[in-house]
């Protein structure tokens, strides 16, 4: 389409978005790969995905032949005197078998609903899978965010005590008032204070990063840069409809209901089957009395023949059915239009965002530079008198402050470009390029059970596959301050 045409969505920039850096460092391809092989949430998708396979083979049998057996054997302790020939034991088996020749077409819609159900999972798959690269990519810019605020909090501390010492030696040369030096105190007091929240908020990131990933994040590289976009919110989201896995699920669950509606209607008409009946008696010479040789005392017997079932009055049953079926039809096609409407405006607002962030990181940018020079002429203009420690002091929170912003709209930009990836249907492995192994195809098992007969057959007892967390230590970015607490001014001068 040519609307498609105008994303420029390559697969070399899309394999980008993983591209390994040094090998000293974790990247966010690695933290892609480990997400993919051992993320519960994704590999419990699988298995469910692979539960939802069997549906077609379980709708199948309901249209091959039957065949039972069965056997007795029975004791006549009591007999009536009037029964000359009754034995006093039997022995009876043989088998039964039933061939379905025509069920109203029931079994037709039914597997075409399980095959429905199995292209809708697969999309759920998809869903899923896209998801947990959003919230890995969040996780893992998470990390750096935190870890960059860490830092700056760290130096701003450093920084305030240089400054806190610098006025104490001005204080006791009578250069400085008690005032200035207490505004330092209480300055790098409130720094220390915001190095420990940045340092917890690190924590829990890092912790985040544990759910998701599997394990701690080492040294993280910056991410590649994201692929170029559509030109316009209107081009995403021409894009998004024909691509997002969610849309693609909703179409193929009403596309499951309408082959129910079908299934139910079948119930009124008649059904044919075929049979046959095969039976093997042994009266072990009890047959006729116990010396009688008269009657033949083991026997075989065949039967075969057609049964038809015609349904003239269920009870109103077949009608409810049909009514149900089709109210659950009516209820996916709204469940497609709400799917809709809730990608359209996810891809919006993301795009929204992902733009909202670009520009913030540019005023950040601005802002940056802008209070680095302030902060040196303040400084300067200290040194000669005409402002004071307070001045100083604002104009370094005034950095720090626009440098957090930079950093945060950093992370925000990259995590709302993912989004907006992921909206488009662009944010699964196959786009990824990843290489950690061969990727999972949910086709592979829905071939290999769709066509099995055997009553015996059965898969491995399941073990688990995601790796366990609880066994990794704790690491914690939170450092205590005690011994470092800044002694009050004493015998001040003004």
């Amino acid at each position: 389409m040519a609307v498609v045409a105008r994303m420029v969505l390559s697969g070399a920039a899309l394999m980008a978005l993983a591209t390994a850096g040094p090998a000293r460092a974790e990247t966010l391809r690695d933290a892609f790969v480990k997400v993919y092989g051992d993320n519960p949430t994704l590999t419990g998708a699988r298995a469910g995905q692979r539960a939802i396979d069997e549906g077609v083979p379980i709708a199948r049998a309901a249209g091959l032949p039957q065949l039972n057996a069965t056997a007795d054997y029975n004791e006549f302790v009591r007999q009536s005197p009037n029964s000359f020939t009754a034995p006093e034991r039997l022995f009876s088996a043989g088998p039964t078998l039933s061939v379905p020749i025509f069920q109203g077409g029931a079994v037709r819609n039914r597997i075409r609903a399980a095959e429905a159900r199995v292209d809708a999972g697969r999309a759920d798959l998809r869903t899923t899978e896209a998801n947990l690269f959003v919230n890995t990519v969040a996780a893992y810019m998470d990390v750096i965010r935190d870890q960059s605020i860490v830092e700056l909090n760290g130096n701003n501390v450093r920084v305030l005590e240089t400054n806190l010492q610098a006025s104490r030696d001005r204080f006791e040369v009578g250069d400085l008032t008690r005032t200035d030096v207490a505004q330092s105190e209480a300055r790098l007091a409130v720094a220390r204070s915001q190095l420990q929240s940045a340092q917890a908020e690190l924590d829990a990131s890092r912790e985040t990063y544990l759910r998701i990933v599997g394990s701690f994040p080492a040294a993280l590289e910056p991410p590649p840069p994201l692929p170029v976009f559509p030109a316009s919110p209107d081009d995403a989201v021409d894009v998004a409809i024909e691509n997002n896995p969610s849309i693609v699920a909703a179409k193929a669950d009403s596309r499951a209901a309408q082959y129910d509606v079908g299934a139910a209607r079948a119930t009124r008409l008649p059904t044919l089957s075929a049979f046959g009946t095969g039976n093997y008696t042994d009266y072990f010479n009890t047959l006729g009395g116990p010396s009688s040789n008269q009657f033949t005392q083991h026997e075989t017997t065949a039967t075969v023949g057609l049964r038809a079932a015609v349904p003239i009055y269920q009870g109103g049953l077949p009608s409810a059915r049909v009514r149900e079926a089709q109210a659950r039809l009516s209820q996916t096609l709204e469940g497609v239009t709400e799917v809709e409407r809730a990608v359209v405006a996810d891809t919006r607002t993301a795009y929204s965002r992902y733009q909202a962030a670009l520009e913030v990181i540019r005023s950040s940018e601005s802002a940056v530079s802008a209070n680095e020079l302030a902060l040196e002429g303040v400084r300067a203009e200290q040194g000669v008198g005409t402002r004071n420690v307070l001045d100083v002091l604002n104009a370094e929170q005034e950095l720090l402050n626009s440098r957090v912003t930079l950093v945060t709209a950093r992370r925000d930009a990259y995590v709302q470009g993912f989004a907006l990836l992921a909206a488009l249907g662009r944010a699964e492995a196959k786009d990824l390029g990843l290489d950690g192994g061969p990727l999972y195809d949910p086709a592979i098992n829905y071939r290999r059970v769709r066509n099995r007969l055997s009553d015996w057959d059965s898969d491995p007892s399941p073990q688990p596959v995601a790796s366990r967390t609880v066994d990794v230590p704790a690491i914690s970015a939170v450092t205590s301050s005690e011994g470092n607490e800044t002694p009050p001014v004493t015998n001040p001068r003004n």
